[in-house]
């Protein structure tokens, strides 16, 4: 069943609409709180829709930036942890475009309080949910502030949207209309970038643990050409660091630089898994060190994810949690995580050292990988948005 926020209460539909009713929305008022009892009782429903001008207090795990409460909504529905969200819009009179991802121990928010300018929801995690969602709408006078890697000059937002969605890196955009004050920097288009390929944020050494990726599907676009690559051993590509991640290997590494468009080449730790992304298109400056690979991103062809097809014994992908079970062997824990279409990453445990009845455990994790600006504000006469890929992905699926 799905429940839609409507009035005083919710649509209660089955899966195949033969039917609705409504709900009342049962509350225990104190002051300004209501504790919505029906949360109580169906704590695993999947509640589409929003609720304007409410706000859920307190809870939040992660403080991200949206342009929209269905935007926000899908950034709730990826993240690993959120199960309810509260976005600032526009017109609310401070911290607008602000996306606070919500969390609690009884999967509920623990009141809700009316606030101007505020819409409030839940994670879609219970609903079928779509991996890639499509984002059509452009924001007129909002700025997604970063992530630029590629800028040109073009008559209209609609010919900016469409490089982007040409451009396999590129995850959104803003474009500066004819009437921007600056005269200068008029017609001209702001490529973006986010990451939409799957990253563990955390990799530590760890007994009694293996540690590996989906199999589910190819992380990057493909290309007929395979690429060729090398990388050196015991070596350092000096300074002009960007972005420090964490991967597995130099291989994975790679990956990540390869990925990002920014990136010029690279160097890895192999002691504690750090993998420094570097930007300087002019020279590399190298020199030995012992316990560090390095190396250069590949370009347009098909790139090595054998690493992705390993698993990493003594390696804990820590945190980034969405679900566990207990299961006999490393090999069925990465089956499980390949069958789940929300699972990107696992970490089997071992639980003769671990857990109280020595039963192992696989743990399903996932991080972000839908576009996010790192920063939206306001900003009169530009245009914002994002790419179309996933529109035209969807569109091709139901034909």
């Amino acid at each position: 069943y799905t429940l839609f926020p409507h009035g005083s209460g919710f649509l209660f539909i089955d899966s195949n609409l033969n039917y609705f009713f409504s709900i009342p929305l049962f509350s225990c008022i104190c002051g300004n709180l209501f504790l919505p009892l029906l949360l109580f009782l169906l704590p695993s429903a999947c509640i589409r829709g929003f609720l304007e001008n409410v706000d859920f207090p307190g809870s939040d795990i992660a403080n991200l930036f949206s342009p929209s409460a269905e935007h926000c909504q899908e950034l709730c529905s990826q993240h690993p942890s959120c199960l309810f969200f509260s976005f600032n819009r526009p017109d609310k009179s401070s911290g607008s475009f602000q996306c606070s991802l919500k969390s609690s121990t009884s999967g509920h928010p623990r009141a809700q309080v009316l606030q101007l300018g505020v819409t409030s929801g839940y994670s879609l995690k219970p609903c079928n949910l779509d991996l890639t969602p499509c984002f059509q709408q452009v924001f007129e006078d909002v700025d997604f502030s970063g992530g630029d890697y590629r800028t040109f000059f073009t008559v209209s937002f609609e010919e900016c949207q469409r490089v982007c969605t040409q451009d396999p890196v590129c995850q959104f955009f803003t474009y500066i209309t004819g009437n921007f004050t600056t005269s200068n920097i008029r017609y001209k288009c702001h490529l973006k970038f986010s990451w939409y390929v799957p990253r563990p944020p955390a990799i530590v050494l760890k007994a009694g643990v293996i540690s590996g990726f989906s199999q589910n599907s190819q992380l990057t676009q493909h290309f007929d050409t395979v690429c060729q690559s090398q990388l050196f051993s015991d070596t350092d590509f000096r300074g002009s660091d960007f972005l420090e991640l964490k991967a597995v290997s130099a291989e994975h590494c790679q990956f990540l630089c390869s990925v990002h468009p920014q990136c010029t080449y690279f160097s890895f730790s192999r002691i504690d898994f750090r993998c420094f992304l570097k930007n300087n298109p002019n020279n590399i400056m190298t020199r030995a060190k012992s316990g560090v690979t390095s190396g250069i991103p590949t370009h347009l062809c098909q790139i090595d994810e054998s690493w992705a097809r390993l698993t990493y014994s003594g390696v804990d992908f820590s945190g980034s949690d969405i679900s566990f079970e207990v299961v006999n062997s490393t090999d069925q824990c990465q089956e499980k995580c390949t069958e789940n279409p929300n699972c990107q990453f696992y970490t089997y445990h071992n639980g003769s050292l671990i857990f109280s009845d020595h039963r192992p455990r696989c743990y399903m994790k996932r991080v972000i990988t839908m576009p996010a600006p790192p920063k939206v504000k306001k900003l009169d006469n530009v245009v914002s948005g994002f790419t179309l890929r996933n529109c035209r992905s969807a569109e091709k699926a139901q034909d």
